[in-house]
């Protein structure tokens, strides 16, 4: 089974998941099977039918009240979070995928530099 997709990154507030949204639009009414997952624990306003959310796992507001972390150290245990539970991500992308002729994967990632630059958990 071959899978397209495109995996979504850019400064905070530059439009990532607007840009998911109308890519979910445009390739589906070209007849493309799309599914958004949106692994951005901060971003609880979505405007795509999302298909997977990294918030059925963990999210930046549970985790700044539980671990008592600001902001940016919440983000950097979310993204360390998953990437100890990948087979959770791996998973439920098979589950969403299987059967599917050829699906297409929209990644909504965080867009914090320091995930990208100073981190390992992203790449």
């Amino acid at each position: 089974m071959t899978v397209f997709g495109q995996i979504v990154i850019g400064p905070p507030g530059s439009g990532k998941t607007k840009y998911c949204t109308i890519m979910q639009e445009f390739l589906s009414n070209l007849g493309r099977n799309v599914f958004v997952i949106n692994l951005d624990p901060a971003n609880d306003r979505l405007s795509y039918d999302c298909s997977l959310n990294v918030f059925d796992l963990i999210n930046i507001q549970d985790v700044m009240t539980n671990c008592s972390l600001g902001p940016n150290g919440s983000l950097i245990y979310c993204m360390e979070f998953l990437e100890t539970n990948i087979d959770w991500l791996v998973d439920n992308l098979a589950k969403i995928t299987k059967k599917i002729d050829r699906p297409y994967l929209l990644f909504d990632l965080p867009g914090q530099v320091e995930l990208y630059t100073h981190h390992d958990s992203v790449k």
